[in-house]
């Protein structure tokens, strides 16, 4: 199996930065390109309040990219440590994670996607869905989902 692109997708838990050791390590055994990615997912309530306003969709996305530029931060110097070539990008305004991150592996030629699962069970799982779960439904390459 020649790789010569991963994705990991990183959202600041536990397993997603398990993820990114397990990326960098494949990234190092086969001389490829690292992508860490941080999907900024549009609120829900943008549609459904009569007016949301500018003011806090700001504030809403002035914290989220705080968030996943540290997030994304961390990640990057955790996969350095591989000596790796790894990129960063954050995707705002995505109304949905999981297309952002299968969208973005297939325009990018991405021929491996690392993910991390929360472990949520139950009606969390039912209520919040699951990523990783949707990720390996609808990519068009390979997924590995790290526990």
């Amino acid at each position: 199996m020649a790789v010569r692109k991963v994705l990991v997708a990183v959202d600041g838990s536990p397993n997603s930065l398990k993820a990114v050791d397990v990326a960098a390590s494949i990234c190092e055994k086969y001389g490829a390109e690292l992508v860490v990615l941080h999907v900024i997912q549009q609120p829900a309530y943008i549609f459904g309040a009569p007016a949301v306003s500018p003011s806090v969709l700001k504030d809403y996305y002035d914290t989220a990219r705080r968030e996943g530029e540290r997030f994304v931060s961390e990640a990057v110097s955790k996969a350095e440590r591989y000596r790796v070539s790894v990129r960063a990008e954050i995707l705002e305004r995505a109304p949905s994670v999981v297309e952002a991150i299968t969208q973005y592996a297939e325009n990018n030629s991405v021929e491996l996607i690392v993910v991390g699962t929360r472990g949520l069970t139950g009606f969390k799982k039912l209520l919040m869905g699951s990523v990783a779960s949707g990720v390996v439904s609808h990519a068009h390459c390979s997924v590995l989902v790290v526990r």
